[in-house]
Order: structure tokens, then sequence, then C-alpha cells
């Protein structure tokens, strides 16, 4: 069996018809859906790209693997799916985005050469890379916002599109009184990208993916990782106009969450983002231009299908629809990201499964507390393998496609680390305080900031919306002190013993105690009866030879 892993990027959970959105209709999403299982309550290990997806690829959580923000490296050596399932017998390919960043100084260290298999794959966050392109080509005073090039630019060249930076121009861009009128700013977010539509980055991504499958022998696992519908906000004809200002839903925010606001959301609330989402007319002109970018990669995920479809691929590949994170798109007052309101934690995860283990449920939900480090886990049984449970962090989805009901988690984690916002500075100390924990169990939301803040509590039974922080007042004491027990038992987790397997230290414990048992043998004496059970066999003699080296406990 073959996995096609695709990743859409700022993805939020409920912009999909199959997840009850009343204007936007996705029915390749649904389609999949239909032949899968639509995880509704799937978390994000980070609200930002990089540290996010640096979990979904390793299976672990932000604080064990250390990228814990953009631009932070994955340490050289730390195991990722492609590490996995390469020992399965799986290849592991890259087409788009991973926003990794490689350890350079840790690879040279090692003396691993960047262009040799193995440094290549340590630089690419352990794929083997079809094409690695991560969608973000501005410019600054600093350069490329990437230090990589971009084969999407070099493709736009090759199509005529001129200048230096095609994608900021052209792929990103509208048009104004003859000048660019860049995607960056909000105000041109209902403006047609000045680009033919296949040629903007979405399609061009999934003829990527079309070529890599039909030169493919499996079985292989494929990441296609889309950069839209992240901003810029701009889309090309026909999905720049298909939806208006009367399908951009009413902000859910309350004016309660201005009042006596946490110290660490009231700074995200004052940044440049979310005062803009703040604006009616910035979300009148933001929204319908996300809607359009999810419409084209609907659109483009059934071209995707279709392919499959006709190969003959479907009947034999595992289908994956995720993302690495939401977008508040002005909720909760936010623009952007990284807190942990549902619109920005809370992610859309469809699994669709071939086999005949799977039938039973074929177009259903579950309402499992489910992470994204799962995917990891998932796949490597999936692949036929078990999973390592001392390295992987995740819990194989398998049990619930085939429609059991394992013994589950009680709660989800997910962290984010702000120690280079700007207004860090304003609020701690030392940036290793810099540290916010989100433990959710299906009902209670807690958020802990470290540097000696308050908590954040929700109780989304009684308050979905997450107006409401309960910390505010007294009264849920009780309630804190619980949640608070998950985050500890969570950080008392063995996370770092990723060489040796229980299975390991078992075989070891033993051939420990026999060693440890032996003196009391040597002089011929009957075991001692509170040994027997741990030595695992008889009390009885054993009788040396005179000559015996008893030296050695070997």
């Amino acid at each position: 069996m073959n996995i096609l892993f695709i990743m859409y990027d700022q993805l939020r959970f409920d912009y999909l018809s199959c997840a009850g959105h009343p204007h936007l209709h996705t029915p390749n999403f649904d389609r999949v859906a239909a032949r899968g299982v639509r995880f509704t309550n799937a978390y994000c290990q980070s609200p930002i790209c990089g540290s996010s997806r640096m979990s979904f690829y390793t299976g672990r959580y932000a604080s064990s693997h250390g990228a814990q923000w953009n631009g932070y490296p994955l340490r050289v050596g730390e195991m990722t799916m492609g590490d996995h399932l390469r020992k399965l017998g799986m290849a592991c390919w890259l087409i788009g985005k991973t926003h990794m960043r490689a350890d350079k100084e840790g690879m040279a260290r090692l003396g691993l050469d960047p262009d040799s298999m193995i440094g290549a794959r340590q630089s690419e966050c352990g794929f083997d890379a079809w094409t690695r392109d991560d969608g973000l080509w501005g410019q600054g005073p600093d350069g490329f916002y990437d230090e990589n090039r971009s084969p999407y630019n070099e493709y736009l060249k090759s199509k005529g599109y001129a200048g230096e930076n095609p994608w900021a121009d052209y792929a990103n861009a509208g048009v104004e009184n003859g000048e660019i009128a860049s995607g960056w700013m909000f105000r041109n977010a209902d403006k047609p990208a000045n680009i033919r539509e296949q040629d903007s980055e979405t399609p061009w991504l999934t003829r990527q993916a079309i070529g890599f499958i039909d030169q493919a022998s499996g079985p292989w696992c494929a990441h296609v990782s889309y950069i839209k519908p992240h901003w810029p906000y701009i889309v090309p004809a026909p999905y720049h106009d298909m939806f208006g200002p009367n399908h951009v839903p009413a902000p859910t925010r309350h004016d309660c969450e201005l009042d006596d606001t946490h110290p660490v959301f009231k700074a995200f609330l004052e940044g440049k983002i979310s005062t803009a989402f703040q604006r009616d007319d910035v979300r009148a002109k933001v929204i319908p231009a996300y809607m359009g970018l999810i419409k084209q990669c609907d659109d483009q995920l059934g071209v995707l299908l279709d392919h499959l479809e006709a190969t003959g691929r479907m009947a034999d590949t595992m289908i994956v629809l995720t993302s690495d994170h939401g977008d508040y798109l002005g909720d909760h007052w936010m623009g952007e990201k990284d807190l942990f309101h549902d619109p920005s934690v809370k992610i859309p995860l469809i699994v669709s499964d071939p086999r005949a283990g799977a039938d039973a449920t074929r177009g259903t939900t579950c309402d499992a507390l489910v992470e994204a480090i799962d995917l990891a886990a998932t796949f490597v049984e999936a692949a036929g393998g078990e999973v390592p449970r001392h390295i992987i962090e995740g819990r194989s989805l398998m049990p619930w496609l085939r429609g059991e009901t394992p013994d589950w988690r009680e709660y989800v984690i997910s962290e984010y680390d702000y120690a280079v916002r700007p207004f860090a500075a304003d609020l701690v100390t030392s940036t290793k305080d810099a540290r916010l924990f989100m433990a959710f169990d299906g009902r209670w939301k807690m958020i802990h900031a470290e540097g000696g803040f308050r908590p954040m509590l929700f109780d989304l039974q009684t308050d979905p919306e997450e107006f409401h922080d309960l910390a505010k007042t007294g009264g849920h004491e009780d309630r804190i002190a619980q949640m608070y027990g998950h985050l500890r038992d969570w950080g008392l987790r063995m996370s770092q013993r990723v060489t040796r397997s229980d299975a390991d230290l078992e075989a070891m414990r033993g051939k420990s105690l026999r060693r440890g048992i032996l003196p009391f043998l040597f002089d011929g004496s009957e075991v001692p009866p509170e040994l027997t059970e741990t030595y695992r066999g008889p009390a009885r003699q054993i009788h040396l030879p005179p000559d015996a080296d008893t030296g050695s406990h070997d």
C-alpha cells in the first residue's frame, strides 16, 4: 500500500462543507471523507508552521524535538517518519513545503556532507525531495524570507513571467492602475492574482505530485504539502470573486475578552495582524479570498483524486488530508494563528484507508482526542511495522479506522514558544519563560504561561466559543488543579530515551538480574526464596567444578 499525505497550510478545521461550512462547498474533501474517517477533535502540537510540522514529521512533541518556532533547526539525528518508513521498505518523498531548517552546525560537527544521501535527508526533514518549495518568497531589507532556491519561481520564469521574483510580482500580486498591487496588503485581497490560473502555486504543485505518482513504484509515502490557503491572501480568477462580503460570517468574539485580559493574550491582541483583523473592512476582503484559495485547493484535490482513479492507484493508496494549524481570521480579536483557541489550534483531519479492514468506518466521524503526532504512528502501522513507542510519542489511528474503540488518551497537549516575538521582553525576563502550554480534555481547556502568570481556563461545554476565561475569577480551583495534573503527568513522560525500547530494557534487566544472583550461587547454596520469582526459575543448587573461575559473573 502507498500513502498520500496531503497537508494544506493554515486551513481552518471548519472551512470545509463536510465540517458544516454554510457557504464553502468542497466536494473533493467531502469525497475523501465519504471514503474514510473524519476526525473532529484533532489538534496540532504547536500553532505555528515550523514547530507544528516538525511534530507531524517526527511524531514527537515540540519540547521533545526542540524545533519550537519557525527557523529553529531540527537537530541532526532526530528520527522522522521517513526514517521509520524506510526501515519497513517504504520510500518517503516530499513534494512541496516542510518549513524545516537544517541543523547545519550539527551536520558539520558530524562531518555530514549536505550533498550526500544521508546529508540531503537530514536537510530535508528525513524526506527524499522530489520538489521542495516552502512557498514564501517575500523579500525585505535582509533579502529573501527563505534562503533556499524556489523551484516554483524558476517554473514561472520558464513560462515568461519576468523579474527576479515572479512569485511576488505575479502569483501573489494583482494589478491596480498598471502597477503591482502586492498580495501582502490586505486591501488588495479582492483583486485577481496577476497570473494564469494554471500557473498559480496550487495547480503547479498538483502537477508535481502527479509527475511523482506516474513514475513511482511502491510502496511509497508522498507528502504533498501545499502552501495555500496561507497568506498572502490573493487568488487568481475565477476564484477571486466566487465569494463576497455576504459570505463572511460575523466574527466569533466578545467584548468580555477585552476585560482583564491575560497579559500574553493582550500582547497578541495588540499586534499589527490582530489589529488589522479587528476591522470589518479587512475581514470583508480577506475572508472571500481565503475561501477562494480553499476552493482552488479543493478543485486541485479533485484533479489528483481523478488521476488516482484513472490510473488504478486509488485502490492501493491511503489518503490523508490535514493542515499544520488554523487561522483566526478576526475571531477572538486575533489574526493569523499562535494561540490556542480552536480556530487556531484545531485542525482538519481526514483519513481514508482503501483496505477492507476499514470498510466499516467509511463515511463516519470520530470525536476521539487526536494529536498531529498520531500520523507518524499511523503510517508505521499502516506500512506493517510496530510503532517504536520510545521514539514516536503519538498513537496509531488504525484501530479507529478499523472500527475498534481502543484505550485512548484523556487529553491533548499543544505548546508555543514566543521568545522571538517583539513583546516577549516586556512579558518575561528570560527567554526560557516565553512559553505557553495548552491542555484540553474534550471539555476543559487550560492554558499555562511560564513566568508567574495566572492560567487561562475555558469550559467548551457551556462556552463553545471560548469567550469566558474562568480563571479571571475564583471558583474553579479544583478544575485548574486537575488540568495542572494533566500537564504534570505529561511533563514527566519519558521523551528522550530514544536509543532503548522497553523491550530492550526488559532484556537487559533479565541479564543484569542473572549476573546479580550468581554470586549467591557460587557456594552451591540454594537460591534465596525472595529471589526465586525474579530469577524466573525454580530454587535449585548449582555446583561448580573446583577449578571454576568465579571472578567473572558472566
